[in-house]
């Protein structure tokens, strides 16, 4: 591990840790990593010549995460209502602009960014206040912990036997090796965070296996989404956020799809 690396690894553990534990610190990341991340995906987009609108999405995809953690909800997945309401604005900076080349493409990719970074980011909040108190906290910890267990593997394992490729026109630097290592590494590290879950809800051992390898499949999945992104964009990272980390995306992309799986199990075994 290069030392720029390590020092990100360092300082971000730092401010994860502090995020679990402070709700302020932890909503000041959300919405930092959030904007981030849909400042790079737009930057990304605008690369290919697509004509996007990256403030109405960067807005709107902030305050999908502010509204859930204030619980400002007139109905049920009021977020959603956002969603619309920024295609409508979107549609009517449309109709503004002389030039209609592209204008379906570029209101799709909008309204993709906001749903693929934004939404699927914002169910870490949900997760953390899934459950009171520090219930809430261990159970972001436990995602947390087995979605970047299954990264750590991947890297690990991937750079040390990695030598059939897993998805080469996706990812050539990805391997199956490397998608092994993940895999154990997230069940193992699900099952030394057993104390994590809910006390009131029963689980064997081997199904905690089993939600580390499921979690840390999807953190894989997530990770390979946004491989796809930057190999069609023609990009390596997709910014410069953390030196040797690359950029947010980079960081947050396994956690895309784990955290909404993740929530949606863990609200059903709740309410079962």
């Amino acid at each position: 591990m290069s030392r720029d690396r390590f020092l990100s690894s360092v300082v971000s553990i730092a401010i994860i840790l502090a995020g679990i534990f402070f709700d302020w610190v932890f909503m000041v990341v959300i919405i930092g990593l959030t904007i981030g991340g849909l400042y790079e995906f737009f930057y990304m987009i605008k690369k290919k010549g697509i004509p996007i609108y990256s403030y109405i999405g960067i807005f709107i995809g902030v305050m999908i995460p502010l509204t859930i953690y204030h619980q400002f909800e007139l109905t049920k997945n009021w977020e959603l209502l956002f969603i619309i309401l920024m295609f409508l604005m979107v549609l009517l900076l449309q109709f503004a602009r002389k030039e209609n080349t592209n204008a379906i493409v570029g209101i799709s990719t909008t309204m993709f960014g906001v749903f693929y970074v934004s939404w699927l980011f914002s169910f870490l909040v949900k997760i953390r206040f899934l459950l009171p108190g520090t219930d809430g906290i261990k159970l972001l910890g436990f995602i947390l912990i087995v979605t970047k267990s299954g990264d750590i593997g991947a890297l690990l394992i991937g750079s040390w036997l990695g030598k059939h490729p897993l998805l080469p026109r996706v990812s050539p630097n990805k391997s199956v090796e490397g998608a092994v290592g993940s895999a154990v590494f997230s069940m193992v590290a699900a099952m030394s965070c057993f104390p994590f879950l809910p006390s009131g809800a029963e689980f064997p051992l081997w199904q905690v296996a089993m939600m580390g390898l499921f979690f840390g499949a999807m953190g894989q999945l997530g990770d390979l989404s946004e491989s796809l992104i930057k190999r069609d964009c023609n990009i390596k990272d997709s910014g410069k956020f953390l030196p040797g980390m690359g950029g947010v995306l980079d960081i947050i992309d396994s956690l895309l799809f784990a955290a909404p799986a993740f929530y949606l199990y863990m609200s059903s075994v709740l309410r079962g």
